[in-house]
């Protein structure tokens, strides 16, 4: 829809006036029009008053649109709507929200905006919608940011922003919109031909997006087409979009801290008391060895140093207080996307009553990152691998909570890893929309609708070469929140790696891992709904309608045969430099002690050299996945809405309903298991069958009132019983295990959903046309969680078979990191919100043509978390801040509009948030360090048809960075993403 709009007044009405008496009459909702209008959108104009006309569009016509529909509404509602037909305030879905108050983005890979917490609840807890309709979206990502979501939860990077008119953030429920989030229901909107000024609209935008750290200049366009019929009864519009982006990253990573007796402690000096590790003649390790050829040079003090630092609560374990990098690591992370949408819209109202509508939109994203690491991977290895046991100590010191400061090694084998992540995500959407007003009191709506989203996991490839024993391996602080890494070895020369079958003592001489194998997530959904609206005497309606809406998620992966799983040596005549590449600039772009190159296996080299384009894979034949969630949903609601306008001297309207909820749950999954005696598989392992069946029923009763007991001063109340469900992965009956990282998950299909009591209250006041100052309490009361409790447990201990360790060097014997997801007590949050927007028309002069919106956000959460679960039940818990919440968040735009120019400037602030209770055994939290970004953008009007448009987003050049434990807050993972600077041209018939 355009928001463009030519309105008449008389001379002397203000230019925001104007905006927001436009926005009233062509891009108010239509359930608005039941509403008193605000007394300054008709204060009339003196009759003998000179007429002109005024155009407002742009970003403050945006605002005043957004602004009239949150006041129109009864729940508490933001909205945001395009500035002009096919172009979205910002560049990134996720990234817009930010403005909206109590909104905190989670970004990705490559620093792109990728999904939302709302009032401190996660991307799990808030549906989106899609043209009215439940959708979900998933993408891949690196393991560090939880690569891919399970079925449930929204990653907004995969549409891009041009086929979209509007979105809109509902933080408070009522009956007659379906269950399934805590933080909020977010709409998306397709713009319809209908709804558009003129009869034929084309608008069309190229881009070129440079990036400071890839240097390269990306193509973005799109282009939108609507079309009226016999005369403006029938229309079409379709939309179309393409983006390529070529993005860079870099850092550093330490994957995890451990303490330095997790994998076994450091090697011993010579003589010392108690020699580690004991005499093992098949690994050559003696009382002047660590292993073969690797002589004990550690230095007695600093051994004792690391023997010293012990946890409180584990006094009498030596090491246990002594905390370092379980792989630290240099990191270059490369990416092309390609994202591709469009939309079509034919829309049909043969009179005033009737509007039929078929809605359709697809999107595909495309990515390949090519990840690559320079790292110590001893600290990772147990003595089965000849690691940290292995490595001699020679100098070491920490600080006072037992973080590493800096340190000297020898024996340390130095790793070159690669990571290819190829993955496609597709949506498809197609819904039918029916509305009719059979009289002036009875109206009757109906939707039905499908989508499809589909991750589909097509390649996940590590291969890594190691150097073995190097000596004078070095991390060093210096105080910095990153060390400075020294590998001890040329990391440039292909001669330094090895690459060839593991030996017999264990030391590993290079490889590769079908890290994830070839997997795919499908969720297909199907919605119908009806509704009815009676109005059955003034001010009152009766509003009641029944949905049956179904999810059916399907999750596959493939395994490699044994015969295509094992490390080859390099065939005759060929050496590493054949099969390998540089790494180059990142001593630039990072610093920190950077190598300027490392020699890295070229995957399309190595694939030529070992014939792995041709792996052959299988099913549940041989042990892999395939696991079925599927959920069908039947409700029905009644609701009243009131609006005493007419009988009261003030105003008073709201609503109050409930709504009943059906779920029925099947879930399946196969377990791997070993295969009959007698029988044989390609890797040894078969497939198990498992499957749940499960119901639940659910009562939720809301209410929201609105009193105005002066003009433009608004009360809101509003009151609710709340759920939302798990994520669809975790309630597989199924299990797995990554034999190389010695990770693994055991899901649950009988997790309970998550139940809240709600609480909102707020208080807005609309002093000015266009302007608005607001603040909003907001209280939940949560019953319940889903948490993910991690425990170390022996892989023997899981009741799974051995042969899923083939090719792994791992024994059975070693403890894997295993986590459960369970129900855990949950807890409380409240919060309150400041909002203000002030359009700065007051001020006269060019002063007039600037603005500003700002908003605040404060959360305190007592959440309970479970620590250790024995049968079923948590026997040990914890208590600290909803995972994903950020205390403060914020954020300020000031901007400047006149008619042909635009420019603002937005600082968005988010205060740390925790990413996962427990972390890793010895460290009570994961978190996220705070960040501040700054984006910008500005645009000229040539002419009526031709804009043109310039953008820079992280501005300040602002790096993130995630950190373990609450007191040591080591750092996991920081890097850089860069500054980004689009220039385009927008072109409109």
């Amino acid at each position: 829809m355009s928001f463009s709009s030519t309105v008449r007044y008389g001379a002397g009405t203000s230019l925001a006036t104007l905006a927001f008496a436009s926005m009233m009459v062509f891009a108010a909702p239509a359930h608005a029009q039941d509403a008193p209008p605000p007394a300054e959108a008709v204060d009339a104009a003196p009759a003998e008053a000179p007429e002109q006309d005024i155009v407002v569009t742009g970003f403050r016509a945006s605002l005043a649109s957004a602004l009239n529909q949150k006041r129109t509404e009864t729940a508490a509602i933001d909205s945001i709507v395009a500035e002009d037909i096919g172009k979205f305030p910002d560049s990134n879905l996720a990234e817009s929200m930010q403005r909206v108050p109590g909104i905190a983005l989670q970004r990705g890979d490559g620093g792109e905006g990728r999904n939302i917490s709302v009032r401190g609840l996660g991307p799990g807890f808030s549906r989106v919608r899609i043209n009215g309709m439940e959708g979900t979206a998933q993408t891949g990502s690196s393991d560090i940011y939880g690569a891919g979501n399970n079925g449930r939860s929204f990653d907004f990077n995969v549409f891009p922003t041009e086929i979209f008119s509007a979105l809109a953030v509902r933080k408070t429920p009522s009956a007659d919109v379906e269950e399934g989030s805590l933080g909020a229901t977010v709409d998306l909107t397709a713009p319809k031909p209908l709804d558009q000024k003129e009869d034929f609209v084309l608008t069309a935008t190229a881009r070129g997006v440079y990036n400071e750290l890839s240097k390269k200049v990306d193509p973005r366009a799109s282009l939108l087409v609507s079309k009226k019929f016999g005369d403006g009864t029938f229309g079409i519009l379709g939309s179309f979009a393409y983006q390529k982006r070529r993005l860079r990253e870099v850092g550093y990573s330490s994957v995890d801290l451990l303490s330095a007796n997790t994998n076994g402690g450091f090697c011993s000096p010579v003589g010392f008391a108690s020699q580690n590790p004991g005499d093992n003649a098949g690994k050559g390790t003696d009382a002047l060895n660590c292993s073969t050829g690797n002589p004990r040079t550690s230095n007695a003090a600093a051994y004792q140093t690391i023997l010293d630092l012990r946890r409180d609560d584990l006094p009498n374990v030596e090491g246990s207080g002594a905390f370092l990098p379980r792989i630290p690591r240099y990191l270059n992370s490369e990416q092309n996307q390609e994202r591709i949408g469009g939309s079509l819209s034919l829309q049909f109202q043969p009179d005033d009553d009737t509007d039929i509508s078929l809605d359709m939109l697809y999107s595909r994203f495309e990515v390949t990152r090519r990840d690559n690491y320079i790292a110590g991977i001893s600290f990772a290895r147990s003595a089965s691998n000849n690691g940290q046991p292995m490595t001699s100590v020679r100098d070491i010191e920490f600080d006072e909570n037992g973080s590493l400061l800096s340190g000297l090694f020898d024996g340390v084998d130095v790793r070159s890893e690669g990571l290819i992540d190829n993955f496609v995500s597709t949506f498809k959407q197609a819904n039918l929309n029916f509305k009719h007003n059979f009289t002036d009191t009875f109206t009757v709506t109906a939707m039905f609708g499908l989508n499809r989203s589909i991750w589909d996991g097509k390649k996940r490839l590590q291969t890594f070469i190691d150097a073995i024993d190097t000596d004078n391996f070095s991390i060093d602080f210096n105080g910095n929140s990153t060390p400075v890494l020294g590998f001890g070895v040329d990391v440039n020369d292909p001669t330094s790696f090895n690459y060839a079958p593991g030996r017999a003592d264990g030391t590993v001489l290079g490889g590769f891992s079908f890290q994830g194998k070839p997997s795919k997530n499908t969720t297909d959904g199907l919605t119908g709904e009806v509704n009815f609206d009676w109005e059955f005497t003034d001010g009152f309606k009766l509003k009641f309608g029944g949905q049956y809406r179904e999810s059916d998620f399907r999750s596959t992966f493939l395994r490699a045969y044994n015969a295509d799983t094992v490390v080859r040596a390099l065939p005759a005549g060929t050496t590493l430099a054949d099969i390998t590449t540089n790494i180059t600039g990142v001593d630039k772009l990072w610093g920190n002690g950077a190598p300027s190159s490392w020699v890295a296996i070229d995957p399309e080299k190595w694939e030529e050299t070992f014939d792995f384009d041709s792996v052959r894979y299988c099913g549940v034949e041989c042990g892999g996945g395939d696991t079925n969630v599927r959920e069908s949903v039947t409700s029905a609601y009644v609701m009243s809405t009131f609006d005493l306008q007419d009988r009261l001297s003030f105003g008073v309207r709201g609503d109050i309903g409930v709504r009943y909820v059906h779920t029925e749950q099947f879930s399946s999954g196969i377990i791997p298991v070993a295969p009959p005696a007698g029988t044989t598989s390609p890797t040894n392992l078969v497939g198990q069958y498992a499957s749940v069946n499960r119901s639940y029923d659910n009562w939720l009763p809301s209410a929201n009132l609105v009193i105005e007991p002066l003009d433009n001063l608004l009360l809101r109340f509003s009151a609710a019983k709340v759920l939302s469900r798990p994520e669809l992965g975790l309630l597989a009956p199924t299990s797995g295990v990554n034999p190389v990282t010695r990770v693994g998950n055991v899901n649950n299909p009988m997790l309970e959903p998550i139940k809240a009591d709600t609480f909102d209250a707020a208080v807005e006041w609309y002093f000015r046309p266009g302007a608005l100052l607001s603040a909003a309490f907001f209280y939940k009361d949560v019953k319940t969680l889903v948490q993910s409790v991690t425990s170390q447990v022996p892989f023997s201990e899981l009741g799974l078979p051995n042969a899923l360790l083939e090719n792994s060097n791992t024994a059975p014997t070693e403890l894997f990191t295993v986590s459960r997801p369970v129900n855990s007590p949950g807890g409380t949050l409240k919060g309150i919100e400041i909002n203000a927007q002030v359009p700065f028309d007051f001020a006269g002069g060019i002063l007039s043509n600037f603005g500003a919106l700002g908003n605040f956000t404060y959360i305190k959460s007592d959440f309970e978390y479970c620590l250790v679960s024995t049968g079923g039940a948590c026997t040990v818990t914890v208590e600290n801040d909803l995972l994903g919440l950020s205390r403060y968040t914020a954020s300020g735009t000031l901007y400047y509009e006149d008619d042909r120019f635009s420019i603002r400037s937005t600082v968005n602030y988010r205060d740390k948030f925790l990413r996962g209770i427990p972390a890793s055994p010895g460290s009570d939290v994961q978190g996220n360090a705070s960040t501040i970004y700054v984006d910008a953008s500005a645009s000229y009007s040539i002419n009526d048809n031709i804009k043109l448009i310039v953008e820079a987003t992280n501005l300040t050049d602002e790096q993130n960075r995630l950190y373990i434990d609450s007191q040591r807050q080591d750092t996991l993972f920081e890097t850089r993403i860069g500054r980004t600077f689009t220039f385009g041209v927008n072109v409109r018939m």
